[in-house]
């Protein structure tokens, strides 16, 4: 009997122990996704300030991917350079302009164009939504009716973004709002590309990075170095630390740090959170509030964000 009793005493702690591990390492997995949507909305928030401060796209550009390429650097010879880690130079050059520097440089440059929250809401809606198009024209992936109402969901949040700038901004607001509809597609295709290839985003981080050393020279030739050294150590410190650090290699890590810990499905809920959490922080640290047709278009997009990632 009181073998029984122990043995049915050891089967509850050890479900205790089991409900104990399950919990914490979903609140792992919560906060570094969250810390991953706060970086990336830190990586916009970021780039806005250095562009009123006069850094130019190409300088925000060499702080984005200096760092990390450094840092990447000895993995990738390490790995095998003459084949890129596995990728090959054909696909990595395919991705280093869907995904890094091409990519980037033309998001930065949107912001020279309109309010932060054009930018933020913008380029994630239509990556989502180029994603989801992608995906059903060239991996063959079934859209579910929820997918394809979020889809039409989202449209209407971009076009209260885009009724802002026709008319409140001009001309230079549908210019800005344009580019970041073109780089979200951009970013559209690198996932699509990332998926039909099966490269682990580790990797295609750490190429991008490492191929993005070459624009280096170039940068440093039209005048970056001076450019920069006249901003100021600190605003330069910032920059490195909220673009190659923080948006960068950090967030990359702990966003596919919460993938391994919740699945893909739950994971795919933070990246949602983005525009928001830039809203947010760029209201805290610039100064600059949304308006309510921003704050409008945020809410109408959250929700597409919500319909598009059901499978049903």
């Amino acid at each position: 009997m009181d073998q029984h009793v122990g043995g049915a005493d050891a089967l509850s702690r050890n479900k205790d122990l089991a409900a104990k591990s399950d919990t914490s390492t979903a609140l792992l997995g919560v906060a570094c996704g969250f810390g991953a949507a706060l970086f990336w909305a830190l990586g916009f928030v970021a780039t806005r300030h250095g562009l009123k401060l006069g850094f130019t796209p190409a300088d925000l550009l060499m702080h984005r991917f200096l760092w990390s390429g450094l840092a990447f650097l000895p993995i990738v010879l390490r790995a095998g350079i003459r084949n890129l880690c596995g990728i090959g130079w054909g696909r990595g050059m395919a991705l280093m302009v869907l995904g890094g520097p091409v990519m980037s440089i033309i998001s930065y440059t949107g912001f020279l164009f309109v309010p932060l929250g054009h930018g933020s809401l913008i380029q994630p809606s239509c990556a989502t939504l180029g994603g989801l198009f992608l995906a059903a024209a060239f991996l063959g992936e079934r859209v579910s009716l929820a997918r394809l109402v979020g889809a039409v969901v989202i449209v209407g949040g971009l076009a209260v973004i885009g009724g802002e700038s026709i008319g409140h901004i001009g001309l230079s607001g549908v210019q800005g709002d344009l580019i970041f509809v073109l780089t979200g597609l951009m970013f559209a295709g690198f996932g699509t590309l990332l998926r039909r290839w099966h490269v682990p985003a580790f990797s295609a981080a750490a190429v991008i990075s490492v191929l993005s050393l070459t624009l280096f020279p170039l940068w440093a030739a039209s005048g970056g170095l001076a450019r920069v050294t006249a901003i100021g150590l600190g605003e330069n410190a910032l920059q490195a630390l909220g673009q190659g650090i923080l948006a960068g290699p950090a967030a990359m890590y702990l966003f596919a740090f919460s993938i391994q810990l919740l699945g893909v499905a739950r994971a795919a809920v933070f990246p949602a959170t983005v525009p928001a959490l830039t809203l947010l922080v760029g209201w805290l640290l610039l100064g600059e509030p949304p308006t309510a047709l921003q704050a409008a278009g945020l809410v109408t997009v959250l929700c597409g964000f919500y319909l598009a990632q059901q499978q049903r």
